[in-house]
């Protein structure tokens, strides 16, 4: 269509004259179609997206200031409507696979959510009062504990040469000052 003609359809369109609007559509279709194509949309999207443009531009009809330019309108507009649809697309993924649908979901639910925080709240408490009670053992006691829980764990041997203690003494140790830090767990009531 002519910029004249689709000027003076558009101004008898804002007048109420039916064929107007209908010389519109007829003529401007194509062009939307030509939109759609280009956009490689699927005919059910092509056919909204068709709606969509038409239903727009009724909206706007009075409000356009260049209406020999309503060809322009109408094609920005298919365009603005096409990424719509495509940007939809991409948060969807179309399956008939039963299965998947019936699949739960991997996200927790608000409620395991909450759950899981408080048990790892609970855990952080738990470890920073065996620190702190660990703390409270002499000397010698933290430091061999200290050596035998790092990870990876050292041979006895590794454990005799830092700290000085021969390597039949590490386990009776080990078990004494594993057995006063029961004592003192026990004591405060955390075990």
């Amino acid at each position: 269509m002519d910029r004249t003609d689709v000027g003076a359809l558009v101004r008898s369109a804002v007048d109420g004259e039916t064929a107007a609007w209908k010389a519109l559509v007829e003529g401007l279709s194509p062009l939307v179609w030509s939109v759609v194509r280009a956009h490689r949309l699927s005919e059910a999207d092509g056919h909204e997206v068709y709606q969509t443009v038409w239903f727009r531009f009724a909206q706007h009809l009075g409000r356009i200031r260049e209406p020999e330019k309503a060809g322009s309108w109408i094609a920005s507009t298919a365009r603005n409507e096409c990424l719509k649809v495509l940007k939809s697309l991409r948060r969807l993924t179309p399956t008939d696979d039963p299965q998947l649908l019936d699949r739960a979901s991997d996200a927790p639910t608000p409620e395991q959510s909450v759950l899981d925080s408080e048990e790892a709240a609970a855990q952080s408490e738990r470890v920073r009062f065996l620190w702190q009670e660990l703390e409270g053992l002499g000397d010698r006691c933290r430091q061999l504990l200290r050596v035998l829980v790092s990870s990876p764990p050292p041979s006895y041997q590794e454990v005799s040469t830092s700290l000085g203690i021969a390597v039949g003494s590490i386990g009776p140790m080990r078990q004494r000052c594993l057995r006063r830090l029961r004592a003192r767990l026990d004591a405060r009531g955390a075990l």
